[in-house]
This record gives C-alpha cells, sequence and structure tokens, in this order.
C-alpha cells in the first residue's frame, strides 16, 4: 500500500456478509473506483464461513489486482492465500505476524486514538497504522481519534496512517491533507447502491 498525493480507499467488508449479494456490490465497488486494499473483517469465528467468504473475496480482488487482507487472523493468512492481515490489538501481535507471515505480507494495527501504540507498531514492523473511530460512535469507550492526531502523524512520521469509524463527508474533507487511506466499510454497505454512497464519500476528498 503506498502514499499518493490523495489518500486512497481501503475497504472494509461488513462484520456479517450474504456471499450471493455482497460479491456483487464488492466487485461493482472495484470497478467503479481506485480501491488500494480490501479487508476482510467478519465477526464470525467459524472457520469454514471465513474459508468461504476469503475465497469469493479474493476471486473478486486479486482479479482486479487489489490486495486483501484479513482482520486477526494470522495463521489463515497463508492458507488461504491472502496478501496480509490487520491486527487490532495495537503493537502486541506484530511482530509474531510479521515473522509468521515474512517480509512480503501486509501487516496493519489498528491503534484505536494511541499515538504511544502507532510508533510501537511502527518500529515492531507494521506497514500501516489505523486510527479510529473518526466520528461519533457509542462502541466501545466512545473515545474519538482527533484531527490532531492525524496531523501531528504526518507531519512527523513517515509511515502511512489510516482514518476509518463512523466517517462521513465532513470528516474526509478535513482529514484528506493528513491521511493516506481511508478505511470504509458500513458507511457504504447500508446504502442501497454502495458504490455509488462510495463515489460521494470520494468526492469529499477533493
Amino acid at each position: 500500500m503506498a502514499e499518493t498525493e490523495h489518500p486512497q480507499i481501503y475497504l472494509i467488508t461488513p462484520s456479517e456478509i450474504e456471499l450471493s449479494r455482497f460479491g456483487d456490490q464488492l466487485a461493482a465497488a472495484l470497478d467503479a473506483h481506485p480501491i488500494a486494499c480490501v479487508r476482510l473483517a467478519l465477526s464470525t469465528r467459524d472457520e469454514d464461513d471465513i474459508a468461504r467468504a476469503a475465497d469469493a473475496c479474493r476471486e473478486i480482488t486479486h482479479t482486479r489486482d487489489v490486495a486483501l487482507v484479513i482482520s486477526s487472523h494470522i495463521a489463515l493468512v497463508e492458507r488461504l492465500g491472502l496478501d496480509g492481515v490487520h491486527l487490532t490489538d495495537g503493537a502486541r501481535s506484530v511482530r509474531k505476524a510479521r515473522k509468521a507471515l515474512g517480509a512480503d505480507a501486509i501487516v496493519g494495527a489498528w491503534c484505536g486514538q494511541s499515538r504511544h501504540d502507532g510508533l510501537g507498531a511502527g518500529e515492531a514492523g507494521a506497514d500501516y497504522i489505523s486510527f479510529g473511530p473518526v466520528g461519533q460512535s457509542l462502541l466501545d469507550d466512545a473515545q474519538q481519534a482527533e484531527a490532531e492526531l492525524f496531523s501531528w502523524w504526518s507531519e512527523m512520521i513517515e509511515l502511512p496512517v489510516v482514518a476509518e469509524g463512523a466517517l462521513d463527508a465532513d470528516h474526509i474533507a478535513e482529514l484528506a491533507p493528513v491521511t493516506d487511506f481511508f478505511g470504509i466499510g458500513e458507511e457504504i454497505w447500508r446504502a442501497d447502491d454502495p458504490a455509488a454512497a462510495l463515489r460521494s464519500l470520494i468526492a469529499a476528498m477533493h
């Protein structure tokens, strides 16, 4: 995942997907817009369900030269032919993931609102850091990642940063100058036409 002048889109799947329907939605979004990476972020811990979803998504992403990573499950990356893992425990598992998956795999780390965790994950070998939620959310402790965190990071740190969680057009317009990627998921999948919903969010960057 390389840095560019404008932020890139990093798509996040819903936590539950109906494969027959979601495959078409994902393909339509990838065909309509340049997407840097897709994250399979299922809540299920059923290995067969995850494998089925990964196979379907991999076919769609890889035919379009888009990387596919999976949330948390380091051991499934190679077995399912994926491009890497998105870790959700800050810096804690980064070294382990890098050792298991090798230098070429994508290893990303969600660090909530913690600059300290972000720096630690970067030192441990993460390819990108993700902060959020950006917008208001009552999930977890309801803390938000402030714009100031992204400004500081983009000024001081070269490692790419992802802004994600409860995004809207205003957040995207504000953060576009200071983030490398926008992690967009539920914001568009709830819409009748996810590709169109994504278009309006992308328009807010410019």
